[in-house]
Formats: structure tokens, C-alpha cells, sequence
């Protein structure tokens, strides 16, 4: 874990500059701790010491966990169906240069890892360098390890910063201190370095023509005041996943009461108890309990059990929690684990069910897709030492595309396919038909292979004739 951040004055920075690296140093630390919070409530690492209201649970037992995942299910469900697949561009043009950057930078791959933490945090950090090898080196940071300063007027970012390189805390080995910074404003990318014996920080100034910062965020759920957008786990989920915990914990102890219930025997002499007392699992697991009469009263003891507790009312109170959580979150009942009545029974109602979560990931993709072209934008224009101005029109006309967020069965997208096949002539011969009935690009890339060999061996043959 990155611990809180004092840089102090660093050398080499201008006074404007060192102000904005104070502010930004200022909003980390100031999100750090409920950074931490929803990241540990995604892991479902949750004390009953955070949820015990102190009537039931004993204050013994504060420091028990009780595995909850509903925190992961929120973020991960809906980013499942956020599927980026490159980008294309319109009227023909064939993005190879950017496709090769993005192979570079595994993108597809970063993209869905990243797009985790901006549904954990309410955004994530995409920042750009110039790198000799790959044209434009992409890297992604978490709020846990970045913060920026946003520009209302220009509706963008107005500066950020994101820590590039760590070392262990002397003292501590649970703790990380930064020792590379890389500061972003509209004209350097400042690299604030460390020096390992004096423990100053010194900035180094690296020019970029860009006119903007070389960090884009992407942002879930963003609002007019809370432009860096918000969390998936945010407070009232929150709640309702300590609601489950209690429950679930409550309803374990009712189960170990009801596994060993509570048992009476009366009219025992002072030895009988102490003999009862001294073998009280044998006394529970065994099939006979025999005893004489008390020889000081004559009466014969009298043994009997308590009735058992029911559990049932634990189970109903998670029934409802997770309808609770279902509906705040979109998800479907059966995402929280708990059968219940509001579980679909066919087809078209579990469609029904998830067509929520398929507007959210919607949304999700279109917001996405605006800051991913800025990014490829930006990624085009410093592999080729340019503006984004100065890029052609075909290479700013490129879009980001998302795989269809419903996941329709392959079944019902061939059948569309071919219906679209019989009225638009050549479609069945484009990439995007094989796609539909159900090939992905390594299978495509082999169809295409072979169609091409069996065209070069008619050729061949009809030649020989």
C-alpha cells in the first residue's frame, strides 16, 4: 500500500507548477483512505467490527470476516460487458499504424483489466509518452496511484500527476513511498525524481507540443460536481453489503445454537451436575443419559431440551438485501447468489432482467469510446511528432468499437447475419459476417488463409490445362 505523499519544495519546478504539484499532492491524500476503503470492500474484506450494531454479535468476535463478494460482483459484471475491440476508421481507411501501437501496448487487454478500477474508483488514468520502440508508450493508473486537477472551462484535465516507480518503507514493509513522479500539464511532462542519499526531490523538464496534458481519464458516472465521476462501491452499496455480512454472521451463530441446542436437567444431586458438566460433549453426542434419584428430595430427574431457532428469519432478511442490492446496482437476482422468488424463470425474463445492466454497460462504452479515441488521437500525433491538428483527415476519423453489450446467443446473431446476407449484396464475404456466425479473428485469419490457398490452386490447375 502507497502511503500518504509529502513531497515538500522540489528543485527545479517554477512557482505555478510547484503550486499545482501541492493541490495535486493535496486531493491524493485527501482520497487515499476511501480509496482504500472501496478497494478492500471489492476484495470483500470486511470486519464485523465495521458492521456490528452491538445487540446480537458479541464484541469478542469483532476482528471475524465474512466473505462477501457482492462488492466484486457490482464492478465486475458490468465491466464484463464492456468489450473494447480496437479501432476503425470510416470510408475505408485501415488504421495500421495505430493498430500496431496498440498491439504494443496489449490495449485490449489493459483496456478490460483498467476498466475494473474505473467502476471500483469512478475513473482511471491514461497516460502517454513518446517511446522509440513502440511510437507512443500507453500506460493506465488507478486513483490509488494517480490524481489529477480538472479544468471546467476546457472540459478536460487541467493537470495530474502519476506515481511511476516505488520503494519499501524502511520501517514498515506492509508500505510504499514513491520515488519517480511523472507531473503532466499542458506543455512538459515533468519527471520529479527522488535522490536516494539527501531524500530531495528534483524535477526534469520534458517539452510536448500537444497543447494539453498527456493524460486522459476514464470516467464512469460523472456529474457536474463530481466531474472525475462515481465509484460503483459507493456508500449506500456499501451499506447494503454490511446489512449481508451482519446477516450472514447473525444467521451462523443461529446455526451453531441450533446444532447444539440448549438442553435442561432438574432435580440432580451436586456430583450428577459436576459429572454432567465435566463431559458436555459426551453428555450431547451420546445416545443415553442415565441418572439415579436424587437421594435427598426422592424424585427421579426430569431432562429436557429447548426448542430449536430458526434460521429462517436470517435467510428472508438476505432474500431481501439482495433484491435491495439487485435493483441499486442492476444486477440480476441471480448475480447475488440468493434464489428468491424475483429470479426469472425463462428466457425472455432473464433478458428482461439484464437489460438494466446492458444500458449501464451501454453508457459505460460510450463514454469510453470518446476518451479512447482522444487517446489514439493523442497516441497518433506523438509517434509521429505532431500535433493532433496536423493528423489527416482519415486518421482523426477513427472510432473506438465495443463488442455488443447484450452478448446475444451465437445462435440468434447467425440468424441475423444470414437475414442481413440475402438483402445486402457482398456481406457474406466481409470480416464482420464470419464474426457474427460465431468466428473470432484467429479462426477468420485462417478461413481467409485457406480461401487463399484454394485460389492459387485453381489458378495453378486451370494453368497446367
Amino acid at each position: 500500500m502507497i502511503g500518504a505523499i509529502d513531497l515538500g519544495r522540489v528543485i527545479g519546478l517554477a512557482e505555478n507548477e510547484q503550486l499545482q504539484l501541492d493541490e495535486l499532492v493535496s486531493v491524493y491524500n485527501y482520497h487515499r483512505d476511501n480509496n482504500a476503503k472501496k478497494a478492500r470492500y471489492y476484495e470483500g474484506h470486511i470486519p464485523l467490527s465495521e458492521v456490528n450494531l452491538g445487540i446480537a454479535l458479541p464484541q469478542g468476535l469483532a476482528g471475524l470476516e465474512i466473505g462477501c463478494e457482492w462488492g466484486g460482483k457490482t464492478v465486475d459484471v458490468l465491466a464484463g460487458r464492456s468489450m473494447f475491440d480496437g479501432f476503425v476508421g470510416a470510408n475505408g481507411y485501415d488504421p495500421t499504424e495505430l493498430n500496431q501501437i496498440v498491439d504494443a501496448n496489449s490495449l485490449i487487454s489493459e483496456y478490460s483489466k483498467h476498466c475494473r478500477d474505473e467502476l471500483k474508483y469512478g475513473c482511471t488514468f491514461a497516460t502517454l509518452s513518446r517511446d522509440e520502440a513502440l511510437g507512443c508508450r500507453i500506460r493506465f493508473h488507478s486513483p490509488q496511484t494517480a490524481a489529477a486537477l480538472w479544468n471546467g472551462e476546457k472540459g478536460r484535465i487541467e493537470c495530474g500527476f502519476a506515481i511511476i516507480d516505488t520503494q519499501k518503507d524502511d520501517r514498515d514493509d506492509r508500505m510504499w513511498h514513491p520515488s519517480l513522479i511523472n507531473m503532466y500539464t499542458e506543455t512538459d511532462v515533468i519527471e520529479i525524481r527522488r535522490s536516494p542519499g539527501t531524500g530531495a526531490w528534483k524535477a526534469t523538464h520534458l517539452p510536448q507540443k500537444m497543447g494539453r496534458p498527456l493524460m486522459e481519464a476514464l470516467i464512469w458516472n460523472a456529474t457536474s460536481a463530481k466531474p472525475f465521476g462515481r465509484s460503483r462501491i459507493k456508500e449506500p452499496i456499501r451499506r447494503l453489503i454490511q446489512g449481508y455480512v451482519r446477516t450472514i454472521a447473525n444467521a451462523t451463530i443461529g446455526l451453531e445454537f441450533a446444532t447444539a441446542p440448549q438442553k435442561y436437567l432438574l432435580g440432580v444431586t451436586d456430583e450428577q451436575l459436576d459429572v454432567v458438566i465435566n463431559q458436555r460433549f459426551k453428555q450431547y453426542v451420546g445416545n443415553i443419559l442415565a441418572s439415579t434419584p436424587n437421594p435427598e428430595t426422592g424424585q427421579n430427574p426430569t431432562f429436557g431440551q429447548l426448542s430449536q431457532g430458526s434460521i429462517e428469519p436470517h435467510v428472508q432478511m438476505i432474500r431481501l438485501l439482495a433484491t435491495q442490492f439487485s435493483a441499486a446496482t442492476g444486477l440480476s437476482a441471480t448475480d447475488t447468489g440468493v434464489i428468491n422468488d424475483a429470479n426469472p424463470s425463462s428466457s425472455d425474463a432473464i433478458l428482461a432482467q439484464s437489460q438494466t445492466l446492458v444500458n449501464l454497460a451501454e453508457q459505460l462504452n460510450a463514454g469510453n469510446g470518446d476518451a479512447l479515441r482522444r487517446i489514439a488521437l493523442m497516441a497518433l500525433a506523438i509517434a509521429q511528432d505532431k500535433t493532433v491538428e496536423e493528423l489527416t483527415d482519415d486518421e482523426r476519423s477513427i472510432l473506438a468499437h465495443f463488442r455488443n453489450p447484450a452478448m446475444p446467443s451465437v445462435a440468434a446473431t447467425a440468424d441475423a447475419a444470414v437475414k442481413i446476407a440475402s438483402v445486402r449484396q457482398g456481406f457474406a464475404q466481409t470480416d464482420t459476417f464470419l464474426e457474427m456466425i460465431g468466428f473470432d479473428q484467429a479462426e477468420i485469419r485462417r478461413i481467409r488463409a485457406q480461401e487463399v490457398r484454394a485460389r492459387g490452386l485453381a489458378v495453378l490447375e486451370e494453368l497446367e490445362q
